[in-house]
């Protein structure tokens, strides 16, 4: 059993990658995200990360498995988001994980629900709000998100920056990017922030594209840019299964080899509850992430 902080984690210099799972949407699929997250922790990443589920759904579920984990020895990161939950209910969720020694919260606001007004009476309307609201309730390390291509609801990606500094300055003790598939975009952003007085830990977060109907759910959430070689990665081997997997993960730990060379030595990868696709990553990197 493990209940490091991942702020300390982050302070060693020798290179790391994470995972991220997601909890299952019926109780029908627990046992196999369950599965999934032990051979993922069998392969001893430096966390593993806990999503919350659209709309806040399977929380519970978020901090069983956090806490399950944890309970395997490695240390676990549970994702929080607010946008859909009272502060009433997300109290009660930061009291659950407080109580199983989950030490570690990746605080989220979530997308704005459409055709809905937000926030209703009770709701946090920001992340910082939620940030304080964590800082105050116990002892955790805090995580939050960054977008290197900017927020989608920011116009502009200067307020995107002052937004994320603001958020920083609420107590965040590292952040964890969006996906991106082109390096040049996060060593731009780094700049670009650490200018502005961004100092916290930067976790780049890297998504291995498997299969076609992935990417495309992906770029409809994330509107990420593709860079011409990712596309015509897609274009020679999108119609093979096999192929694009093998190729899909070439590319990630491309990624990720280039960012531990240029001095970026905690890498997040959503590994989607996918230990095979974890596995072929740590295994590409096994002498590089020891």
């Amino acid at each position: 059993m493990t209940t490091c902080k991942i702020k300390d984690i982050l302070k060693d210099t020798n290179p790391h990658i994470s995972f991220e799972i997601f909890p299952p949407k019926t109780e029908a699929g627990y046992e196999s995200v369950l599965s999934a997250a032990e051979k993922i922790a069998a392969l001893k990443p430096s966390f593993i990360s806990v999503t919350y589920g659209a709309g806040g759904g399977t929380s519970k579920n978020t901090v069983k498995i956090a806490s399950h984990i944890k309970n395997l020895g490695v240390t676990s990161l549970a994702h929080l988001t607010c946008v859909s939950s009272t502060k009433e209910e997300v109290h009660r969720v930061i009291d659950e994980l407080k109580s199983q020694n989950v030490k570690n919260i990746l605080a989220l606001r979530g997308d704005k629900p459409k055709d809905m007004e937000f926030p209703l009476p009770g709701q946090y309307k920001y992340a910082c709000e939620l940030i304080k609201d964590i800082k105050e309730q116990g002892d955790f390390c805090i995580g939050a998100a960054c977008y290197p291509e900017g927020h989608v609801d920011t116009e502009y990606k200067k307020d995107d920056i002052i937004n994320l500094k603001n958020k920083v300055d609420c107590g965040v003790d590292f952040l964890t990017t969006q996906m991106f598939f082109d390096n040049n975009i996060m060593y731009n952003f780094l700049y670009r922030i650490r200018e502005k007085g961004i100092t916290v830990p930067v976790l780049p977060g890297i998504m291995p594209i498997t299969n076609v109907k992935q990417m495309k759910r992906t770029l409809e959430l994330s509107g990420t840019a593709l860079p011409q070689r990712f596309v015509a990665l897609l274009e020679r081997f999108g119609e093979n299964p096999a192929a694009m997997k093998q190729a899909g993960i070439a590319y990630a730990t491309d990624q990720i080899i280039d960012l531990i060379a240029n001095g970026i030595n905690h890498i997040h990868v959503y590994s989607m509850n996918k230990p095979e696709v974890a596995a072929a990553i740590m295994n590409n990197l096994s002498d590089i992430v020891k």
